[in-house]
């Protein structure tokens, strides 16, 4: 057994803890079954869930059993927390085709044997129950002055109102606890700061209702340098762990372009090195920032975590091909599709129109006057082949996989062409 809560405190990933001197001695008596809930809200899970699926892994790998549970039911409620309106519910045929999804997401992140960890739907427990079993077993627990006082519930009834549905999610996520507690006894549960209250009343229905000790243990909510919130979007954009929603060379991206200032923040919270290569990575960014040897290391690692070590193969060959690094002509059709899905791009059909409209037609640069100009500084390139006469035009020949140009102005600014099939 290694101290966990240690470890955890040294990233910066413990915000809030029932009791953390009584929960650390718990976990050094031996394991503990520890849990955190995944609501299929959506068809995949995506960067903001990182933190407690990492957390999860960080205790099965201290050697604690880690249960992944998927709210078959909850999905169906709709937490208030972080809801500024009511969420519109989705049908059953709809959650289901997501609880699917999100069941092997949260799989590739645990190790799923008897002893070390499983996934569970709460609709097993919850679908079979009455609602006057719901009543009279779970709703008694629930003094209605404690409900109305949490401030997610105080934030929406003074706003836009709050449904008896939503207002019913912490008892729903109270009572998977109690069950988790009577099935597997389970005595930690782990979430995001803002789901504090949800935590906490599961720690109190264990309590009222079967007298035992539970605990809950909470992550802060990540926030950049400039003080923006970490979550699933990102300049406007979702960034999903499905590589069907996000494609993986635009995850890599993602964290390779991540600020000099949250990198060293982000190795903490989002990678499994050691300590000390950490701050060996954070002086390299100190010390050569250009370099962005901490980036690298980081969307290596989650890239490959995420979508394992071929398709982070293929996505650095594919970064390193486009700013002339490789060859572009070793990439697969699907890599390099992807690769140019995420640079300024253009589409263009037969003939081919010179490169200087090209240049223009992508964004690379604002006139065809200034294309003349990046051509004759030695600026300009197709498919990594300098550019060096004004009138050039792309051949047939030249369209990688017979649909594709990359072009490039000086050694960053790179854009694509695309010549639709027929």
């Amino acid at each position: 057994m290694t101290d966990i809560l240690d470890d955890l405190a040294w990233r910066g990933l413990i915000a809030q803890s029932t009791d953390l001197d009584e929960l650390r001695a718990m976990l050094a008596a031996g394991p503990v079954t520890l849990y955190c809930g995944f609501d299929p809200t959506a068809p995949s899970l995506h960067v903001g869930n990182l933190v407690q699926l990492l957390t999860l892994r960080r205790f099965q790998q201290a050697g604690h059993r880690t249960i992944g549970l998927v709210g078959g039911a909850t999905g169906l409620i709709g937490d208030p927390s972080g809801k500024s309106t009511e969420r519109v519910l989705n049908s059953l045929e709809v959650v289901e085709g997501w609880l699917t999804r999100i069941r092997e997401q949260v799989s590739r992140f645990l190790s799923l044997t008897d002893d070390e960890g499983m996934i569970v739907s709460n609709l097993d427990w919850t679908g079979p129950m009455s609602a006057i079993e719901f009543l009279r077993d779970v709703g008694k627990h629930f003094p209605v002055n404690r409900m109305l006082a949490r401030e997610t519930v105080k934030s929406r009834l003074d706003t836009t109102g709050l449904s008896y549905t939503e207002f019913s999610y912490v008892l729903l996520q109270s009572l998977d606890y109690l069950e988790l507690y009577r099935r597997y006894d389970c005595r930690l549960q782990t979430g995001g700061s803002d789901q504090w209250g949800n935590l906490t009343s599961g720690v109190d229905l264990i309590r009222r209702a079967e007298g035992g000790t539970a605990h809950a243990l909470t992550t802060p909510l990540v926030t950049r340098a400039d003080g923006t919130k970490f979550g699933k979007t990102a300049g406007g954009e979702t960034y999903w762990l499905d590589a069907e929603l996000t494609t993986p060379y635009a995850f890599y991206q993602f964290w390779l372009n991540a600020d000099d200032r949250d990198v060293a923040s982000f190795l903490k919270f989002f990678s499994f090195r050691a300590r000390e290569e950490i701050e060996e990575l954070e002086k390299a960014t100190s010390d050569r920032p250009a370099a962005r040897a901490a980036q690298r290391a980081l969307a290596e690692e989650l890239t490959t975590l995420v979508h394992g070590e071929p398709e982070t193969s293929r996505v650095m060959a594919a970064s390193r091909a486009l700013f002339g690094q490789g060859e572009l002509g070793e990439l697969d059709a699907r890599t390099l599709e992807s690769a140019l899905a995420s640079v300024p791009s253009a589409s263009a059909t037969s003939p081919l129109p010179p490169v200087v409209d090209l240049l223009v037609e992508t964004g690379l640069v604002s006139s065809k006057s200034e294309a003349r100009r990046t051509i004759a500084q030695g600026g300009a390139y197709l498919n990594n082949v300098k550019v060096t006469d004004e009138t050039a035009t792309p051949e047939p020949a030249d369209l990688l996989h017979g649909r594709f140009l990359v072009l490039r102005r000086g050694k960053r600014n790179v854009g694509g062409v695309t010549v639709p099939t027929a």
